[in-house]
């Protein structure tokens, strides 16, 4: 075999699992994860939310002032996951859909917030320091540490 008819294969199978898994079935899936963790949490996204403006506008003094506040950390984390596609996103489903897409893209905000907690709590849970005191973690980490199946985490790392 060639290394284009590897390509031609492996691009046919991602293609079949995006086709099967990118119909409702991902979609119902990620809902009713969400709508179990905001059930199992008590709804920590919304029993804390005024725990997260304290948190927000908070000032700490680190020794050697070498930390970042908690405001710098969420606009370096709302940097990298607002782009042009989440932009062009809402203008289209509000122009597809009319302006009742924006209640349930906040519907699915609050639902998905359990979950975004939920990944949160297991990187810090299962974080590693290296060995040149960096820490590093992640699903791939607590795949492994959390679930016991190194091998899952590796096939989820690549």
């Amino acid at each position: 075999m060639d290394l284009k008819s590897i390509n031609d294969s492996l691009i046919a199978i991602t293609g079949e699992i995006d086709g099967f898994m990118y119909t409702y079935i991902l979609l119902a899936l990620l809902v009713f994860t969400g709508i179990w963790y905001t059930i199992r949490t008590r709804a920590v996204q919304i029993r804390y939310i005024t725990d997260m403006f304290t948190q927000l506008t908070e000032k700490k003094h680190v020794e050697g002032g070498h930390a970042i506040s908690s405001f710098q950390a969420l606009m370096v984390s709302t940097a990298s996951r607002v782009g042009t596609g989440n932009i062009a996103g809402v203008a289209t489903a509000v122009a597809t859909g009319g302006p009742g897409a924006v209640f349930w893209m906040w519907v699915m905000a609050l639902v998905g917030a359990a979950s975004a907690f939920i990944e949160s709590t297991l990187a810090q849970i299962f974080k590693v320091r290296g060995k040149d005191g960096e820490f590093r973690g992640g699903p791939a980490y607590y795949i492994e540490q959390g679930l016991g199946h190194r091998w899952l985490g590796v096939i989820f790392a690549v």
